[in-house]
């Protein structure tokens, strides 16, 4: 898992990255919780999610937003960490030119920047938001969302109540032309302490059911002249 340092809008991002073998291989992008709250890309959350995606054959990266680790810069309330993102996709995507599609997964802070990312970036194709916080973050972007993907959080999270997050996925469920996917971990709280495993088994078994072609919109059914 190459160590890698790339070129952001504030300075150098630090990042690790895995490339996948097949020159045509979707590419996922892992983003990490608030900086200013210890998140890092080596979270544990977003270390597994790396894994999860290169094990499946993904080209992957996870990185440091700016004043992160070895990233330069200074936290910029989220405006400048899209940037980071965007900036990051952009670099994954000069080392793959073949590569066509993409995914962004990101937890809380993070699935708020990721989110974002995917209103910007049409080949992102799929999306995970893990524990994301619409009674913090403006969620309203998503208008309309344009991916299909999947909202999961703990039911005993206090940081992001159950309550907003099942706001933003009705919401959201109100679209035409996606499927957004809601799971909840059973008794998990913000930081799924001791529920990471079972996190983990949920986000797996919806990217191998993207992957075999389910858990996506049917297709309009031709009107018969």
């Amino acid at each position: 898992m190459p160590e890698v340092i790339f070129n952001g809008p504030a300075g150098r991002l630090e990042g690790r990255y895995q490339p996948s073998k097949e020159k045509s291989a979707p590419i996922a992008i892992i983003l990490h919780p608030h900086p200013q709250f210890g998140g890092t890309m080596n979270n544990q959350i977003v270390y597994q999610l790396f894994y999860m995606f290169q094990k499946r054959g993904f080209t992957t990266l996870r990185f440091n937003f700016r004043g992160i680790g070895r990233s330069q810069g200074e936290f910029d309330h989220g405006a400048g960490e899209l940037s980071d993102a965007a900036s990051a996709l952009d670099w994954v995507q000069s080392l793959h030119p073949d590569s066509k599609n993409c995914w962004v997964a990101g937890y809380s802070f993070g699935a708020w920047i990721g989110m974002q990312l995917l209103m910007r970036r049409p080949e992102i194709e799929g999306f995970m938001s893990i524990a994301p916080q619409p009674n913090t973050y403006d969620f309203s972007f998503l208008a309309p969302c344009p991916s299909s993907g999947l909202i999961i959080h703990g039911n005993a999270d206090k940081v992001a109540p159950e309550k907003d997050v099942v706001g933003l996925v009705e919401k959201l469920k109100t679209q035409k032309g996606i499927l957004i996917t809601h799971r909840t971990v059973e008794g998990a709280n913000h930081f799924f302490n001791g529920q990471v495993d079972n996190l983990m088994a949920q986000c797996e078994d919806y990217l191998d059911r993207r992957l075999e072609g389910e858990l996506v919109p049917e297709p309009a059914a031709k009107r018969i002249r």
